[in-house]
């Protein structure tokens, strides 16, 4: 076979090989042996006619069509190592000669894998990242487990703080006019969680049980529902009661609810130091490895992306994120009436980092082949194992699902993104 590459764009060219007239002659065979099986014909019994009957009745050329689509894979992929392309896209094929006893001549239009220009990717300088454990940290981290522990005590005829929660009704007006959604009844309402409209907490601070008060604020500009948006309202509220956390004692006993696999406090100290100490070094190692993939993206070249791969990651994304809804029950068409969109605005939503995320792993796959990474057999085969033991699946069935180039792919590109990340530097 011979392969010619011509460019027709920064990406796309025109490779035109031929398929050989032995190959050609074996594929037509091959197929007049699955047709003739169908074929009723006066005077011969069904699947019995000869080659040179039919091709007297019907002539070769209607063996040429099935023989090509036999034929064309295999010879593409040839004719694609030959040339030393990568395609990202399936070919548009045109046929430009099928003569009888000749090579068949075949032009295929395709969108190859952009030229990346490496820049520096290693021995990146990167911000220092925080690490250290404080005993603050560890404090912090008790305190929320006194306030999980906490309990919610009535106080009577005190007013209401920061904090505390108040159980209330209330209406909402605008211009004098309730409006939808603006009413409700025994509300809880923590005081400083800013879960209500702005300003509406502040003004309950101080506000006594059997209280009646109006409340004015105003909405904001960007507030969802748009005939709401920037209008000022009144409440009219009722306190029926205030709340405050009680908080268990810091010892030994509140160490034991919030941890049963610890007797103390101190050893329920120890078991935090450690576990923020694990959180923090990996938030800093992914912080390094995000600032230091960052910087070799932005150091590295690619004249044009191809829109073939920016609308393939689209969709890749979106497939993702729709399964994941499905694991939740929620179908592509729930979610799109539950969140009053479209598949066009989840299509826009992914479009805004497609492009970020395809040249990311074009260089990471550039980093690839500079730096020659090769996975081993025991790479592939540690890769398998912690696949198969995070989804809980028998390592065959890893293999089934994954080829051999597939996991090689992933252990080299991991690989290059741990060279990025442990050559860079912290200042």
């Amino acid at each position: 076979m011979t392969a010619k590459w011509e460019k027709t764009g920064t990406n796309d060219g025109v490779l035109t090989f031929s398929i050989a007239q032995n190959e050609i002659q074996e594929g037509l065979t091959k197929t007049f042996n699955k047709v003739k099986k169908d074929l009723n014909i006066p005077g011969f019994r069904k699947g019995k006619v000869s080659r040179t009957v039919f091709n007297q009745m019907y002539g070769e050329e209607a063996l040429y069509e099935d023989t090509l689509n036999d034929l064309l894979p295999s010879n593409y992929e040839a004719a694609v190592e030959e040339a030393g392309i990568e395609p990202v896209s399936q070919p548009k094929v045109d046929v430009e000669s099928m003569e009888k006893g000749e090579d068949w001549v075949i032009k295929a239009e395709v969108t190859v894998k952009p030229e990346v220009k490496l820049g520096q990717y290693k021995d990146l300088k990167v911000d220092k990242q925080d690490r250290e454990v404080t005993d603050q940290d560890v404090e912090d981290r008790l305190q929320r487990g006194q306030e999980q522990q906490a309990e919610m005590v009535i106080k009577e005829d005190e007013p209401a703080a920061q904090g505390d929660t108040v159980v209330i009704d209330f209406e909402g007006f605008v211009d004098g006019e309730s409006f939808e959604g603006g009413k409700a009844e025994n509300h809880s309402l923590e005081l400083g969680s800013n879960s209500f409209i702005p300003g509406f907490e502040e003004q309950l601070v101080g506000a006594k049980a059997d209280d009646n008060l109006d409340v004015t604020v105003t909405f904001p500009e960007d507030y969802q529902a748009e005939d709401l948006a920037g209008k000022e309202a009144v409440f009219k509220v009722t306190v029926h009661e205030v709340k405050e956390k009680e908080l268990p004692e810091l010892d030994d006993e509140l160490a034991k609810d919030l941890d049963d696999e610890v007797e103390t406090l101190d050893e329920l100290r120890e078991k935090y130091r450690k576990e923020i100490k694990e959180s923090k070094e990996k938030a800093a190692q992914d912080a390094v490895e995000e600032s230091a993939i960052k910087q070799a993206v932005d150091n590295a070249e690619i004249v044009e992306l191809p829109d073939v791969m920016i609308h393939d990651e689209v969709h890749r994304a979106m497939d993702e994120f729709l399964n994941n809804m499905q694991q939740q029950g929620i179908s592509p068409e729930m979610y799109y009436q539950i969140t009053g969109t479209t598949e066009d605005d989840l299509h826009k939503q992914f479009e805004g980092e497609a492009g970020t995320r395809v040249k990311t792993n074009l260089v990471i796959e550039a980093i690839v082949d500079a730096e020659n990474f090769e996975a081993t057999d025991e790479e592939i085969s540690s890769e398998v194992k912690d696949l198969a033991d995070s989804y809980n699946m028998p390592e065959a069935q890893v293999r089934s699902v994954l080829s051999e180039d597939m996991l090689k792919h992933d252990i080299n590109m991991k690989k290059a993104v741990e060279l990025v990340t442990t050559s860079a530097v912290e200042e």
